[in-house]
């Protein structure tokens, strides 16, 4: 595959609310489908919101997929999209975690990822780091912190990732982002392709939180709002080039 439109869901979603999050995952992702996007990319725990835990607990924290995953993946296949969505999940044994899932263009749930840095006290680290292969490409998701020491990005690509997502809710501020991003990019020599969020929960404000396109350590597009936004670009997945001038964006 070469040419194709990528969205990222630059969104505003209520911690511990997963009835609105849910609904607006859907109206984003119909807006970035109606726009062509083949990948639609959600934020590190977009069903949930990041400090969930503080208002509702963990206790509705269930084995996906979920009726409301599956009637997601069902509406996929109509809409020719792949989703990577960030949302909790419970284990085999009990445990919890905070994953992306990637659910394909057939509806398919063909991978997940677990964030393996974990610095809440509700999840547990992941212990599998693949690439996920979609559309003929190796995928690499590191979720939020995963960017920040070296470790998980050179490990995914040294596994043969060929582009690499941080789905994150990472805003600047104490212990913001520093430039990881961009040097996990020139540590792999791989694209990397951010999205965050923007709102804010019980102690941590995003307004200011960029989602970026990095390719070479340096950043070729960036965006921050006070509202949801869905950033659409293209992208060569043969060449891992950006060919996109600038972000078309959807408010909503």
């Amino acid at each position: 595959m070469g040419k194709i439109k990528i969205a990222l869901l630059h969104l505003l979603p209520i911690a511990g609310d997963v009835e609105h999050n849910q609904k607006l995952i859907e109206q984003a992702i119909h807006i970035a489908a109606n726009n062509n996007a083949e990948w639609i990319i959600t934020p590190e725990l977009c069903v949930s919101g990041l400090q969930f835990n503080h208002k509702i607990g963990t206790g509705w924290i269930i084995k996906q997929p979920d009726a409301w995953m599956n009637n997601l993946s069902r509406k996929l296949k109509n809409l020719k999209s792949t989703v990577f969505l960030g949302c909790p999940e419970k284990g085999r044994n009990g445990e919890l975690y905070n994953s992306v899932f990637v659910i394909d263009k057939k509806g398919h749930l063909i991978g997940k990822q677990c964030k393996i840095s974990v610095i809440d006290d509700w999840s547990a680290p992941g212990e599998v780091l693949e690439p996920i292969k979609t559309d003929n490409v190796e995928v690499g998701i590191m979720i939020c912190a995963d960017a920040y020491n070296k470790d998980i990005a050179c490990t995914l690509s040294e596994k043969g990732a060929e582009i690499l997502l941080a789905p994150s809710s990472w805003g600047p501020g104490l212990h913001g982002p520093e430039g990881e991003w961009e040097q996990r990019s020139l540590e792999t020599g791989l694209p990397v392709i951010v999205c965050n969020r923007t709102g804010e929960d019980e102690t941590v404000r995003f307004w200011d939180a960029e989602s970026m396109i990095i390719k070479n350590g340096v950043p070729l597009l960036t965006h921050k709002s006070k509202q949801s936004a869905i950033l659409t670009f293209e992208w060569d997945l043969q060449s891992m080039e950006l060919l996109s001038p600038h972000f078309d964006i959807d408010y909503i």
